[in-house]
């Protein structure tokens, strides 16, 4: 399939790189973390235990599902204030959640796919997660960051999809979305407007009812492939109607 792309917004969680690899260290090191500065919080709140509690505080707060720092933030707070430590220990904690967040290892694709992209349209990084790509050092690949944190609500609201497309300067039908949930990603920029693009790694079903993606590819390096493709194309017809 051929269509116009002027630009392309991007997932970043389990499309660029991996989560579930990121989450298991990030228990870990605040395990290790809370042993060391406050061990009545770490035996109270071993590994599961803290996880069991960063579910209950999501369950319990839908109202902050778009800002999961704030998620996160309550979690250790209440840890530390049910054991009786010291909530001045809340921000150190935190940085040391946030520093194991960033540390990423991209899919083998991600990279050079991720370069390609960018070298021929611009590309924003549209996220419900949050990671810091400046951090991670992915930062000059994109034209911009825009999470649902910042935005105040999160995929698939369909205005973070129009706000992202408005800081681009492109209009929706011309911008392609690229993501790996079929709801909160492909669908929920169908429904705003947008092209969606599947990225289905785990060879998945597609299970939405009413609609299908405009693009679907087992890798980033695919959709590389495409769009080399499809803009070399419309160069050519370009130059050959002048």
């Amino acid at each position: 399939m051929k269509f116009p792309v002027l630009a392309i917004t991007l997932d970043l969680d389990d499309t660029l790189w991996p989560f579930a690899p990121i989450g298991a260290r990030i228990d870990q090191v605040l395990f290790d973390w809370m042993r060391e500065h406050s061990p009545a919080t770490a035996a109270m709140y071993p590994v599961a235990a803290m996880r069991e509690l960063r579910e209950r505080s999501f369950r319990d707060n839908p109202h902050l599902h778009f800002d999961l720092s704030a998620l996160r933030r309550l979690t250790i707070q209440e840890a530390l204030e049910n054991s009786g430590a010291s909530l001045d220990l809340l921000e150190p904690a935190y940085e040391v959640f946030y520093a194991a967040r960033n540390q990423v290892e991209c899919y083998p694709d991600a990279l050079d796919a991720l370069a390609r992209i960018a070298a021929r349209v611009p590309v924003a990084a549209l996220s419900n997660g949050n990671a810091d790509l400046e951090r991670i050092g992915l930062a000059h690949h994109f034209s911009f960051q825009l999470g649902a944190r910042e935005h105040g609500a999160a995929k698939p609201e369909a205005s973070i999809f129009h706000a992202a497309c408005d800081r681009l300067g492109v209009a929706p039908a011309q911008v392609l979305h690229v993501g790996d949930h079929v709801e909160m990603d492909v669908a929920g920029a169908m429904a705003a407007g947008l092209r969606g693009c599947w990225i289905n790694r785990e060879a998945a079903t597609w299970n939405h009812p009413q609609l299908q993606p405009d693009l679907q590819f087992d890798t980033l390096t695919g959709l590389a492939d495409w769009l080399d493709a499809n803009l070399d194309a419309a160069d050519a017809d370009a130059s050959r109607s002048t």
